[in-house]
């Protein structure tokens, strides 16, 4: 799907991206990672057509600059910052269905599976929603299109609990041969997401390597936790992951937990040692 071959990008004096040798195939899963300022910015928008750059890159076997359009038909893409647009909701959905082959009512209901209704929004203007909800269309909107290469761009930003797992329950719904390209600088927005990853540093490709198999991306986790007290903080925390409190002990926290969030979930109890009792999880759709 992606071949790069002696790819170097240079602004000025200042080579961004050195000589980068990578191939990934159709199919895979592969995070992207790298403290900001690294070149994986860089690298996208030459995968995107946006900058041209010397040694070869090609995208489902097309030049991204040359062919730009052919490449944009099958590509979805996610930015990690929301673009500055001016329109209503409804006027972007009407100028996005024309142009990328998707319906309005797939759009709707992949964003509803994310928690977000967009007719409720149709006649607001898009710089006017909140950072959840802009990140929530642009995703619905790449999802809809049932693309063959899915491009995010820090997908973990601005989502809440019960938002990733919505949004997890939707990746899992694309065609197993989706290739999926998603970037960060924390790994552990990543982890459970992806079965590669390769990391870069000052332009170069310092990191290529195997992840353990990722879990089924729908696959929940059965959570029950006990505290000794609960305090406000804590209990707004453990809502906002959709546990609820069991009827007949308010010290008993249950709820499901996205499998690939696990070890989110587990490194959120470590800042609550001294209030956990006991704390059970297990799949609950294996």
């Amino acid at each position: 799907m992606i071949a790069m071959r002696g790819l170097k990008k240079r602004f000025g004096t200042h080579e961004v991206l050195r000589t980068l040798d990578l191939e990934i195939a159709a199919g895979e899963r592969v995070a992207l990672i790298g403290q900001n300022g690294l070149g994986k910015t860089t690298l996208l928008r030459c995968l995107l057509g946006l900058y041209t750059g010397d040694g070869v890159l090609t995208v489902g076997g097309l030049d991204p600059r040359r062919d730009r359009r052919e490449v944009l038909r099958f590509v979805g893409f996610v930015p990690q910052l929301p673009p500055g647009i001016r329109a209503t909701v409804a006027q972007y959905l009407h100028v996005v269905t024309r142009l990328c082959e998707v319906t309005s009512a797939a759009i709707r209901d992949t964003c509803e599976t994310l928690g977000l209704t967009i007719d409720d929004l149709a006649h607001k203007p898009f710089y006017a929603l909140s950072g959840g909800m802009k990140q929530k269309l642009l995703i619905g909107v790449a999802l809809a299109r049932r693309p063959r290469l899915l491009i995010l761009d820090e997908p973990a930003a601005n989502l809440d609990p019960r938002a990733r797992g919505a949004f997890f329950e939707a990746l899992s719904r694309l065609d197993e041969s989706t290739t999926m390209l998603l970037t960060s600088h924390r790994v552990d927005e990543l982890s459970g997401l992806v079965t590669r990853l390769v990391e870069l540093d000052s332009g170069e490709v310092v990191l290529d390597d195997v992840v353990a198999a990722a879990p089924a991306l729908d696959r929940t986790l059965a959570c029950s936790l006990t505290l000794e007290r609960i305090e406000p903080s804590v209990e707004k925390t453990l809502r906002e992951w959709g546990l609820q409190p069991n009827s007949s002990d308010d010290s008993t926290w249950q709820g499901q937990v996205s499998a690939v969030d696990r070890f989110r979930f587990l490194a959120l109890l470590t800042r609550w040692s001294g209030l956990v009792r006991a704390v059970r999880i297990e799949e609950s759709n294996p």
